[in-house]
């Protein structure tokens, strides 16, 4: 059965009705196919990677940039294709995107979203990036997904996990294939109940900016909704490196568990002064005293070392998964850089091949085909399970991971293990959901 219609932004899609990662054909009609922003005029296509090269994210920036080069390698044809072998869309052949090899410019977000605007807008001007990507800050990702938006480009966002970034800042040029701080709630919540009761009292510390925001709006609520209380909740500065004025406080709050909304290098520090001032070896209400750590990654579980033992929190992919392309993509990194990918790197990985695999769907460059192409495409092949990019915000849907410290790692790379697979349905919100209520995606803007 095929069917023909004529979609919210007048491009004509004609194509099968299709399940997850079945590829829809879509012919363009003379408007639709005007010119854009940087629309590739030669042989080559340059995409933008923007990463925190220097920064408490840093860390993570290395890492999406060894994947961005990874992923440049295989959509030209290098290495073993990676997840382009497991992917269900078999729209990418190898030969770049759509015949145009893929080269690549970098640039800085310094985690500061005036300088992340600063080199986005730099590659978009000077270099001709017809897609920006990257990042491991919501603030920084809002400010550049709004500057595309204006840019007429697409971003694809890398790491931000801020409820803001498809809420209430959301934009059509904009995609997250990341989860978010709602999932981390609904995903992580169940688990602290089982493992620690409903009797609980909880003390934020949290980074001061969007996604701190939200992730301690959303673990509060989804705890309190178990029965757990909140007693507190506390900003930190993102710049902060020592957070022993913050964890004193903790002690004489009649608080049982301390939760740590903070990410990357700020993660370390926060929960290596909480150690240090004993909380791990305390009881509180006739309770062993917790700290928890919703959002997770490898390369925070590295820097924190022995202090991660036994902590949970929530995490969009990890290395360990036994699926066929989570183990592809890990057996690419490895190969190539000799120990295995972050959250971070898989991530950014997903969106570029993302991006290209809609630009050969769509058959243009166009943002406004690229955009026809992403929303409510059902793929799978990439990790996570089956994956939906819903249309409404452009928020990827997929199976979310809660993780703990391994009190027993074999390895630098083996400290977290996976004890809950989060199935979808789980972590699936309604478009119009409080957390995200405000601001609207808009039309796709092509630029020039």
């Amino acid at each position: 059965m095929s069917k023909t219609t004529l979609t919210r932004r007048g491009v004509l899609k004609t194509g099968a009705v299709a399940g997850a990662g079945v590829a829809l054909p879509t012919i363009f009609t003379a408007s639709s196919a005007a010119a854009y922003t940087n629309e590739p005029t030669g042989s080559t296509v340059t995409l933008g990677f923007n990463v925190p090269q220097t920064g408490p994210y840093a860390d993570e920036g290395a890492d999406e940039l060894r994947a961005y080069e990874l992923a440049v390698e295989h959509l030209n044809g290098g290495g073993d294709g990676g997840m382009m072998n497991t992917f269900s869309s078999k729209a990418l052949k190898g030969n770049g995107i759509m015949g145009k090899k893929v080269d690549f410019v970098t640039g800085d977000t310094q985690t500061k979203s005036d300088a992340a605007r600063a080199s986005a807008k730099s590659m978009i001007e000077k270099d001709g990036a017809v897609m920006i990507t990257g990042g491991s800050s919501s603030g920084v990702a809002i400010a550049v997904q709004g500057l595309c938006q204006e840019a007429g480009v697409i971003f694809m966002a890398g790491l931000t996990h801020s409820n803001d970034t498809t809420g209430k800042d959301k934009k059509a040029n904009g995609f997250r294939h990341f989860f978010n701080g709602y999932m981390s709630g609904a995903a992580l919540a169940p688990v602290l109940q089982k493992m620690y009761g409903s009797d609980r009292v909880a003390y934020h510390l949290t980074a001061d900016y969007t996604w701190g925001w939200t992730q301690e709006e959303s673990i509060a609520a989804a705890t309190e909704a178990l029965g757990w209380q909140t007693v507190n909740k506390v900003r930190t500065p993102l710049a902060a490196t020592d957070f022993s004025s913050y964890i004193a406080p903790v002690l004489n709050s009649g608080a049982d568990v301390l939760v740590l909304n903070h990410y990357g290098g700020n993660m370390v520090n926060s929960l290596t002064n909480a150690v240090q001032f004993g909380l791990r070896e305390k009881q509180v209400n006739g309770k062993n005293f917790e700290i928890v750590v919703p959002l997770y990654s490898r390369l925070m579980a590295r820097g924190a070392g022995e202090n991660v033992k036994g902590i949970f929190g929530s995490t969009n992919w990890h290395w360990s998964l036994t699926d066929e392309g989570s183990q592809a993509f890990v057996k690419s990194f490895g190969t190539k850089y000799g120990f295995p990918p972050s959250q971070a790197a898989h991530t950014v990985y997903c969106q570029t091949l993302l991006y290209a695999d809609a630009a050969e769907r769509a058959g243009t460059f166009n943002p406004c085909g690229i955009v026809e192409a992403l929303e409510g495409f059902e793929f799978d092949g990439l990790g996570n399970g089956k994956t939906l990019y819903r249309a409404e915000d452009h928020q990827c849907f997929k199976d979310v991971l809660v993780v703990k410290g391994k009190d027993n790692p074999t390895s630098e790379f083996d400290l977290l293990e996976v004890v809950e697979v989060t199935p979808v349905g789980q972590v699936t919100y309604a478009p119009d959901h409080p957390m995200f209520a405000g601001g609207s995606l808009g039309s796709c803007n092509p630029g020039a």
